[in-house]
């Protein structure tokens, strides 16, 4: 493996808004703690990962529980899943899953890789090249640097006040 695709094991450091846009943004962290990769993200997803790291269950599976279960059912395990590369100021990741034939990959968002990975405990990877890449893109700097602390408690504090009930109602 050369070293631009080299894995760097990451972690879900944080969920914060960015300050320009108000959108949220996944911060990943290298285990160590050297690197990040901020990753803008919709509401929809960053609730989703926020759901999961705040332990929060709501009364029906939402869409990426139903995946975790869809592979339970299927005897699939996700093993790890890596933000391979960045386009256009956008990143692409896949879900390296082992079946019963063997191990495949599935293309996904970063952000739904993310809530699944969280949800069924696999690992986090992002690939030496996109760390680089994005850490060198103007455009990608453009948008805003990570949030101040204070962003970061306005999201805490809607985390606090949300339900499952602002889901709407779900059918039984």
């Amino acid at each position: 493996m050369s070293q631009a695709d080299e894995r760097v094991r990451m972690k879900v450091d944080g969920l914060v808004f960015d300050p320009l846009s108000n959108t949220p943004i996944i911060i990943l962290k290298d285990e160590a703690g050297g690197r990040s990769l901020p990753i803008w993200v919709g509401y929809p997803e960053a609730t989703a990962i926020a759901l999961e790291m705040e332990t929060v269950v709501t009364p029906r599976p939402m869409t990426h529980d139903l995946i975790k279960n869809l592979l339970d059912a299927l005897k699939a395990t996700l093993q790890h899943v890596t933000v391979n590369d960045l386009k256009d100021n956008t990143f692409y990741a896949k879900l390296s899953l082992q079946v019963e034939t063997g191990e495949i990959e599935v293309d996904s968002r970063p952000s739904d890789a993310i809530a699944i990975a969280l949800r069924v405990g696999c690992p986090i990877y992002v690939r030496a090249s996109v760390l680089e890449e994005a850490k060198n893109n103007s455009e990608l700097n453009k948008q805003g640097a990570v949030q101040p602390p204070e962003d970061e408690e306005q999201f805490k504090r809607w985390l606090d006040d949300i339900r499952p009930s602002d889901f709407g109602k779900m059918d039984q």
